[in-house]
């Protein structure tokens, strides 16, 4: 899958140190991941949540940090529309409008 972008990841664990690791491991195996369907992406990262309008919540090292990303099988592309921890993540508002 091609991941747009890393920077997003970057900016964030750059930010938050403790979450680099965690970022870092689920963009390299998304990276490399070639889904067709959600039933794909749930092989790869079984705790994925599919939160509607192509949303997809990925639950990063123990759920302490969350990426929302829109996941278009047919392009193999996945966009990472936000990145931050479960507590904030709580606060969203329209997730399936990122």
């Amino acid at each position: 899958m091609h991941i747009i972008s890393f920077k997003k990841l970057k900016d964030y664990f750059t930010k938050e140190p403790n979450s680099r690791v965690g970022l870092q491991d689920w963009y390299k195996t998304a990276k490399k991941s070639d889904w067709d369907n959600f039933a794909d992406l749930k092989n790869t990262f079984n705790s994925a949540d599919n939160v509607g309008n192509n949303r997809y919540v990925f639950n990063i090292k123990g759920n302490n940090y969350r990426i929302v990303a829109i996941v278009r099988f047919n392009i193999k592309r996945v966009f990472i529309r936000w990145v931050g921890n479960h507590k904030d993540y709580d606060k969203l508002k329209n997730i399936d409008q990122l």
